[in-house]
């Protein structure tokens, strides 16, 4: 199974600044759960290159950041053995109230459970990027 997922959502902050809430480090700000480890401790998590792991929602995955363009772009690899493999990639625009953010999955199940796992997040991929724009706008007014 193979799924090219795409969506949108809003954040009221230019590009500028939106840009770092999708970092592996600025995530952490916003998600629930999101403590990237860098086996080599970065300077810059944005460097394409740039490997981290993380243990969200019970899943551990691979990140590589294979492309950037700073306040515009990031382009992730990711692996979670087992289960699912492909690239995650998020585009920022501006806008009259901050920044139009794209975010396209482009994912393959590695395994029966995989498919599984990727069969959920494509029926729910709306209400996960929903719920990014609403757990930003909560960081945003300074809950979590």
């Amino acid at each position: 199974m193979h799924c090219r997922l795409t969506g949108t959502l809003d954040v009221a902050r230019p590009p500028a600044e939106a840009f770092r809430l999708f970092t592996p480090r600025g995530e952490a700000d916003w998600v629930t759960g999101w403590r990237p480890h860098f086996p080599a401790d970065p300077p810059d998590d944005t460097e394409p290159g740039t490997v981290f792991e993380t243990d969200a929602d019970g899943d551990e995955t691979i990140w590589v950041v294979v492309d950037r363009e700073l306040a515009r772009r990031i382009s992730y690899a990711r692996v979670t053995p087992g289960s699912r493999a492909g690239t995650v990639t998020v585009e920022l625009e501006p806008t009259a109230s901050g920044s139009r953010v794209t975010v396209g999955y482009d994912l393959t199940a590695l395994s029966d459970a995989g498919r599984a796992a990727l069969g959920e997040f494509a029926e729910g991929y709306a209400d996960f990027l929903r719920s990014w724009e609403t757990a930003i706008e909560r960081w945003r007014a300074g809950g979590r």
